[in-house]
């Protein structure tokens, strides 16, 4: 098939970009750093620069600014917003334009859709946001993206929870102090982490594109989340390191702001209800057995 990409150099991206060239499908990549994509696939900077006769079955848009590589100020919460809301705008006067549209758009969005706050109430895709900034982030995003729907193109929204995959994504930013033995839960440590191993989010991608009857938003997250302190306790663990030292909240506050409250200090009980019910099955569903094949 022929696939669009946003995002392909990212870390997601990036492991989607290999899989898909591994299925032998033909790929364009709208990327501002072309060096990075893999030889056998088509890099284009603007959506403007795809000749007119190039037709695509699949359109999957991942790109944003990284989340969680700075501190929250202004300016780069206007650089998170405008890097997602841009881009999606981008594709959407795209398919408005193209005269044969895909007959699937898969667009990015976060678990951070549902909100702070910790809550043990479990949380399908019926749940509802508030007004925290990645809240109502996720519900712009969304809302762009979903302008597809009226253009004829099945449009499916994942809300994508913690990544675990190797060389990137948030554990790759949690090993080092967890190898030299100075881990530990954040704050409560009652926090809910809702996880996903890579592949099993590839998977998914995969299944959207095959099941016709998949579209809206679906929970990518496994079906077993964790506290943090589950979490921490577990990575320690598999690392055969103590998990004991454990991060203040004051202390999360005050280095990471606002950033910290809503990534590290909040959490919800987010379960994969919708693609449970359509039979997608998860290859992992518990977090040791994750944690172990990423690491």
């Amino acid at each position: 098939m022929n696939f669009l990409i946003t995002g392909g150099t990212g870390f997601i991206g990036s492991a989607l970009c290999a899989h898909l060239c591994e299925q032998g499908h033909n790929i364009v990549v709208k990327a501002r750093r072309p060096e990075l994509l893999r030889t056998n696939m088509t890099s284009v900077r603007n959506l403007s620069e795809i000749s007119a006769d190039i037709n695509f079955d699949v359109v999957i848009n991942l790109a944003g600014e990284p989340i969680a590589d700075k501190k929250w100020s202004a300016i780069q919460k206007a650089q998170i917003v405008d890097s997602r809301i841009e881009t999606t705008e981008e594709i959407i006067t795209y398919f408005k334009k193209t005269p044969k549209k895909p007959a699937v758009f898969i667009s990015g969005s976060a678990i951070g859709y549902y909100g702070v706050g910790v809550s043990n109430k479990l949380i399908d895709e019926s749940s509802v946001g508030d007004h925290s900034f990645s809240s109502r982030l996720c519900a712009q995003w969304e809302a762009c993206a979903v302008q597809a729907e009226a253009l004829g193109i099945r449009t499916c929204l994942l809300r994508i929870g913690i990544v675990l995959g190797k060389d990137g994504g948030a554990l790759n930013k949690m090993l080092l102090p967890f190898k030299l033995g100075l881990g530990g839960k954040i704050g409560s440590g009652k926090q809910w982490m809702p996880w996903i191993h890579l592949g099993d989010l590839i998977g998914i991608i995969d299944f959207c594109i095959e099941q016709t009857s998949l579209r809206g938003p679906l929970n990518c997250t496994a079906p077993n989340p964790v506290t943090n302190k589950e979490f921490s306790k577990t990575l320690g663990s598999c690392l055969r390191r103590p998990a004991l030292l454990p991060m203040p909240a004051f202390v999360i506050k005050a280095l990471l702001g606002d950033m910290g409250k809503e990534l590290l200090l909040a959490g919800k009980q987010v379960c994969p209800v919708k693609l449970e019910a359509a039979g997608f099955r998860f290859k992992y569903q518990r977090l040791d057995a994750a944690l172990s094949s990423v690491l």
